[in-house]
């Protein structure tokens, strides 16, 4: 659920930045939840248009770490407890393709039984249909992106144990 809610989360951040609407902006969010997720602004776009053309390489880091830091400010809002509304936004966007006959492509890691590597594990979105996870996305990522990705999957691969 991870890659479903931080990537919800993350064309907010730009958006402001780019002088957008929210819908303008295609983004994906891999990796673990919390200060370990990976923004790829490599697949992050303003209405097609790649969004290292509107924006600098500080603000997107700036972009980047605002969004990593996100869930956290939002609790911090609330005070008491924790975020619900967005975890239950991210389910229902999860499982609404099994409940209709479109299907969604969704940034989700995804079990590959046989494969120890967390790479391959987490370095996918999926397609999501009727009949449940349908087929692995292959994503290729920036030299960056890929540093970020494995420091990301060391804990997430540490939960995944028998």
């Amino acid at each position: 659920m991870a890659g479903v809610l931080d990537t919800a989360r993350f064309p907010r951040v730009p958006r402001r930045g780019a002088r957008c609407l929210g819908q303008d902006i295609q983004a994906m969010v891999l990796g673990g939840h919390g200060d370990t997720m990976v923004p790829l602004i490599s697949y992050t776009a303003v209405a097609g248009i790649p969004v290292t053309h509107f924006l600098s390489k500080p603000t997107l880091d700036k972009i980047d770490e605002r969004t990593r830091n996100g869930g956290a400010e939002i609790v911090a809002f609330l005070k008491t407890g924790s975020a619900t509304y967005a975890p239950s936004a991210a389910v229902v966007q999860m499982v609404e393709p099994s409940s209709t006959t479109k299907s969604a492509s969704l940034p989700c890691a995804a079990w590959l039984q046989g494969n120890t590597d967390c790479r391959h594990v987490l370095r996918s979105a999926v397609q999501a249909g009727r009949n449940g996870l349908e087929k692995i996305l292959e994503v290729k990522l920036s030299p960056d992106e890929q540093v970020a990705l494995k420091k990301s999957g060391r804990p997430v691969k540490e939960t995944m144990r028998p």
